[in-house]
Parts: structure tokens; C-alpha cells; sequence
């Protein structure tokens, strides 16, 4: 795998999670995996034992990069390059910073290639390399007239982040005419799109991102490089070592889908953590961040007064931009019995969020793939959630009876057809049939092995048509 970024230890977007979660599914299938990725700090700052290699790796075209080997505890490998000015990136993607990316995801690139080549002089070739948005998507582009050559899949994983470069930062990729060929257009060289050119097979997050991806509108220059390309849509998994309420050291109590009635002493715990009343009989409300007009935060601020005309416990976890901030505040101070409101969470307090809650609002304008409804599912948090992208592909609509179902869509994203949700999911609070439906959520099958295994057989297509 090539990637930009890495969880625990690179965070820029929910695409660390889901590498570090494959890779390890993959392992635990039996492959050999290993995660090339930029050296970052984080990695030697977290105490994970690094080894430096004593010659550095030589570039093709020229140059010399120094290379670290590490190994993550599910026996996933990693291979770590030193990139210029590294140590002052913390965030792969950052919009507001993006000088010298060009030279730094080139260099990147350039050296995994050098690194295919090497490992096929040792005799351990990659079967196959799985790129992981733009910035590791480069490698595929880099490859061409390369005398050896990995296999490719790529996975774009929220085209949102993409890069194009001008004409003077294409020069810096460090790339030569016969890479560039074709992939320069009006004097700009887009990443993505030229990786979605010189890979064999292109995936995305889920079926319904992938459709939403052939927009020229959403997404330009990447819906012309897929309008002749097939793109496979896989669903993203949550790993269940790490969400299972059954094990979870997080919970003052563990429960599972056949005794979901003990969640009850975790809804319990944190309405005294957060300083609610204990009315443990009407519903809690969760909205888990971090909040942004993308998540559809400004929605929810609008739909509050709303919510608290009815008999609910609300609780807001994420962080917030500082205006949004300071009204979310104002209103947990307003509505302190019935509303709080944490503005910068730690790992175990969303774990308790999740746990505690009977319906987890997810009202995002935009989610490829999203992991808050499935986290949510797993806990037996009901989503009531905006029908769009990987949402669309995880949540099912319960119908009036709740025979079917697994939370509350809702088709557009404004505070009525918000409400409109709730008051359906509300409604099912009070039904008989609530902890049947509960119980059923919470048995659906979101961990990583289907989805590793799909992602086997498009590594084997990759290799076969390679």
C-alpha cells in the first residue's frame, strides 16, 4: 500500500483509518502487507521502533532518499521515506499550506518506484500496489517506462482533497516528458486524474460515491479521466478490535446485540458524566463531530430548538469552528438539563457518545463513505441520517412497522426533512418492536473481512490485466 497518511499517527482524513484497518485485515487473511508512507514525526514521537537503513534508496533519474523499516502490532510492515520539510506537515493535505507539494508527493513517488525496483532485485516483488488518493496515486504515474512495475489499484477516497498543479510545480514533480505525456491539460497537471489515467484499477468507497464521482460538477477534471473507466464501489468496514462494545475498556458496562439491555447502564454513566438529568426513559440524542458545513453542523445549530421541544437528551461531541463553537456553548448553557455540548472529545468519550445514545444524527452534505453511521450501528445507536453517499449504502430506511430497516434517512439536508427523520425515529423509541430493531442493527455485518476480501480479487484483476 502507498499512502500519505497513516492512524494512529497521520490524521488528515478518515482515509488513515480505513489503510491502517484494511492493511490489518489483509495480514490477518494471510497476505504479506506493507504500507510505504512519508516519515513523519509522529511515528518516532508514538515510540514506534524505527530502523534506518544504511544506504539510502537511489532514485531513478537521480538523487538518493533515506529510508526507515517499522513494523506496526498487526504485523503490517511500513516503510518510511524522509520527504523535504516533512517534520513541518502534520497535515498531508493541508489547503492553506500546499507550497512545496508538488517536489514532496514527486520525490515520494519517484522513490516507491525505486523501492518496487529494489524489492525485485531481492527477489520479494510486490504482487501489487493499492494507492491511496492523489498524493500516493502519483506512484502509478511515476511507473511509466519504469523497467520494473507493480500492478496498480487505485482508491480515491474523497476526491474533495485533490491537487492540480501549475506548470512551474509540475516541474518540480521531478517527472519525465514520457510520465507526463497527456496528463498536462490547459498547463495544469491534476493528480488525481492523471492517477486515475495510469492505474489498472480504480476503486472508491462506495457504490454511491462512485456514481456521485462521474459529476463534472462534484468533481471536474476527475469526472472526465473516469467518464471511460469502470470504478468499483467498496464499502468502507469499521474495525471491530477497536469498535465492539462487548470489549470495549471505554463503557462502565459492555454489552452486546443479545444483551443490549445493559446498554442502558451506559446511557445511564453518561448522562452523569455530561451533568444531564437521569431520565434514562427519554431518548439521547447524539451529534458525534467534527462539525463543519460539510458534516451539516449548521443544520443541526438551526434544528435545535426544535429537538428540544421534544423529550430528548441532547448531546453535540466534536470539534467546531470558534463561532459555531461559542453558539453550541451558549446553548448547552441555555438548555444545561437536556443539552451538552463537548467541544473537543477524546477517543473514550466518543466511544461512551456512541454507547450512550439511542439515535446518532448524521446530517452530512457530503460522506464517500462515512464511519459515524456504522460506528454508530454497531453500538445500537439508531442513524438518523442525510441519504447521501456511503450513507445511502449503509443505512436502510425502516419502514412504518420496523420489520426492515436500520435507522432514518432523509433526502435533503435542511433542518425539516432533519425533523421530519427524528420525529419517525422517535416514534420507533416508542415502539414495541425498539429493541427488536435495536437488536437487529446491531447484528449487521460491518467489520473489514468482506471488504478485504473484495479488495483481494481486484488486486488479482489488477495483476491478471497487468
Amino acid at each position: 500500500m502507498v499512502a500519505a497518511e497513516l492512524a494512529p499517527y497521520v490524521r488528515a482524513t478518515s482515509a488513515s483509518e480505513t489503510i491502517a484497518a484494511l492493511a490489518k485485515a489483509e495480514r490477518q487473511l494471510g497476505h504479506d502487507v506493507t504500507i510505504a508512507v512519508p516519515r513523519y514525526p509522529a511515528f518516532e514521537q508514538s515510540g514506534l521502533l524505527l530502523a534506518r537503513q544504511l544506504s539510502p534508496l537511489e532514485l531513478p533519474g537521480g538523487g538518493e532518499v533515506t529510508v526507515c523499516d517499522g513494523q506496526l502490532a498487526s504485523g503490517v510492515k511500513l516503510v518510511l521515506f524522509d520527504l523535504p520539510d516533512i517534520e513541518e506537515r502534520p497535515d498531508p493535505y493541508s489547503p492553506k499550506d500546499r507550497k512545496g507539494d508538488a517536489a514532496r508527493y514527486g520525490l515520494f513517488a519517484r522513490a516507491v518506484v525505486a523501492l518496487t525496483a529494489h524489492r525485485a532485485e531481492q527477489g520479494s516483488r510486490f504482487e501489487v500496489a493499492h494507492l491511496h488518493d492523489w498524493g500516493a496515486g502519483l506512484f502509478a504515474v511515476a511507473q511509466a517506462g519504469a523497467d520494473v512495475r507493480a500492478p496498480t489499484v487505485l482508491t480515491i477516497h474523497d476526491v474533495s482533497s485533490h491537487q492540480a498543479f501549475s506548470k512551474a510545480e509540475t516541474q518540480a514533480l521531478g517527472f519525465s516528458k514520457e510520465q507526463l505525456s497527456g496528463n498536462v491539460k490547459a498547463g495544469a497537471f491534476d493528480a488525481l486524474a492523471a492517477a486515475i489515467g495510469s492505474s489498472d484499477v480504480v476503486t472508491t468507497v462506495s457504490p454511491s460515491y462512485g456514481a456521485e464521482l462521474a459529476s463534472v460538477e462534484k468533481s471536474g477534471a476527475v469526472a472526465e479521466a473516469l467518464a471511460d473507466r469502470e470504478v468499483m464501489g467498496v464499502t468502507n468496514g469499521i474495525d471491530y478490535s477497536i469498535y465492539n462494545p462487548a470489549t470495549d475498556a471505554a463503557l462502565a458496562v459492555r454489552y452486546d446485540a443479545e444483551g443490549h439491555e445493559s446498554k442502558g447502564s451506559s446511557k445511564t454513566a453518561l448522562l452523569r458524566e455530561l451533568g444531564l438529568d437521569l431520565e434514562t426513559n427519554r431518548p439521547v440524542v447524539a451529534c458525534v463531530g467534527p462539525f463543519s458545513e460539510d458534516s451539516g453542523a449548521d443544520i443541526v445549530l438551526a434544528a435545535l430548538p426544535a429537538l428540544l421541544k421534544n423529550d430528548v437528551s441532547l448531546v453535540l461531541a466534536g470539534a467546531a469552528p470558534a463561532a459555531l463553537e461559542k453558539k453550541l456553548s451558549a446553548a448547552a448553557k441555555k438548555h444545561e438539563d437536556a443539552l451538552a455540548f463537548v467541544g473537543a472529545p477524546n477517543d473514550a468519550l466518543l466511544h461512551r457518545v456512541y454507547a450512550g445514545a439511542d439515535m446518532m444524527l448524521v446530517p452530512a452534505r457530503h460522506s464517500p463513505c462515512g464511519e459515524i453511521q456504522l460506528i454508530a450501528q454497531r453500538y445500537g445507536a439508531l442513524p438518523v441520517a442525510h441519504a447521501v453517499g456511503g450513507i445511502r449504502d449503509t443505512v436502510v430506511d425502516c419502514d412504518a412497522e420496523l420489520e426492515t430497516g436500520t435507522g432514518f434517512l432523509f433526502d435533503e439536508p435542511n433542518k425539516t426533512a432533519l425533523m421530519s427523520a427524528v420525529q419517525r425515529a422517535l416514534a420507533a423509541y416508542g415502539s414495541s418492536r425498539w429493541p427488536d430493531l435495536v437488536r437487529r442493527v446491531m447484528h449487521v455485518d460491518l467489520g473489514w473481512d468482506r471488504p478485504a476480501r473484495r479488495y483481494l480479487q481486484l488486486y488479482r484483476q489488477a495483476a491478471s490485466d497487468d
